[in-house]
């Protein structure tokens, strides 16, 4: 017996002198940005001959920048991490396969042709502060950024989550990151999608043994069009209530001014070829959902 009586329950009138009246709506709206991930993208046989390739690499990586979206100046403020610059045929049709079922679940409808792409590691105390990727993007409200994890098992490091910031609207529609978030967690052979003017970050990372095979690996890319959106349907007209346009919105002040340059770690954009017949749609088969945390 749960001790509860048995009766239908009766509603009750909440008094004023309960619950006092506004005179205004205030509260603000908080937009969770959307987010798609894939397990098992490569398989396994290409996903351990990529990272054996990334651990071979290891006297080529270099310290990581960022770009102040003011100046432009490159510095490592906010950032503790190797990059190395690559381009792979495989890797870009793994790409253009899923596009058609990440767009459709994200909810964006710009085309996408180039992508621009790093490996990463992450060591002891590996880090990347609160950010967006509009440096990498020429339009920061059409773009995609994807992360595909790497690692050997069992894991020789810890932490390195990405945290997905949601986004607040006030009551004036005025946009910023909000203090909530998601948390993916970094598995090997999986690629999480998500916007590239959302807000987010990596946490740091600790590697014990202090050797670079137990570092935290990622093949990063960022999705674009070539040229900005012109005649398709960008996100922030074609997505009405959606969060693309909030999004986009709270970024604003984070887009480099002035046209979109060199990459500051020295990564250059490839064309992404088309789906193959094997592209990846809302189907039985592939294993994609949006990620709650």
């Amino acid at each position: 017996m749960s001790g509860y009586a048995m009766e239908p329950a009766k509603p009750t009138k909440i008094s004023f002198q309960a619950l006092p009246p506004s005179d205004r709506w205030s509260p603000s709206l908080v937009v969770p940005a959307p987010v798609c991930r894939f397990e098992g993208f490569l398989g396994a046989e290409r996903a351990d001959a990529l990272l054996e390739y990334a651990i071979s690499r290891q006297d080529d990586f270099r310290a990581g920048t960022v770009s102040d979206p003011l100046t432009g100046e490159v510095s490592r403020k906010g950032r503790d991490s190797l990059v190395l610059p690559v381009a792979s045929e495989v890797f870009s049709a793994h790409l253009a396969d899923c596009l058609p079922l990440v767009q459709e679940v994200l909810g964006l409808r710009a085309v996408l042709d180039r992508s621009v792409t790093v490996l990463t590691a992450h060591g002891e105390g590996g880090h990347y502060g609160i950010h967006t990727d509009a440096s990498r993007v020429r339009d920061v409200g059409t773009a995609l950024s994807a992360v595909y994890y790497l690692h050997r098992r069992p894991r020789g490091f810890g932490g390195g989550r990405l945290r997905l910031y949601d986004t607040v609207v006030d009551g004036e529609g005025r946009a910023r990151p909000a203090e909530t978030y998601r948390t993916v967690e970094p598995e090997h052979d999986t690629i999480v999608f998500f916007p590239s003017c959302a807000f987010h970050e990596v946490v740091p990372s600790t590697c014990p043994s202090g050797r670079f095979e137990d570092h935290r690996f990622t093949l990063t890319t960022w999705i674009s069009d070539r040229e900005p959106a012109q005649g398709a349907a960008a996100p922030r007209e074609a997505g009405g209530s959606g969060p693309w346009q909030w999004m986009a919105r709270a970024a604003e002040g984070t887009r480099p001014l002035g046209e979109h340059g060199r990459d500051h770690d020295g990564a250059h954009p490839v064309p992404l070829p088309p789906p193959g017949p094997a592209a990846r749609r809302l189907a039985p088969g592939p294993r994609a959902a949006q990620h709650d945390g």
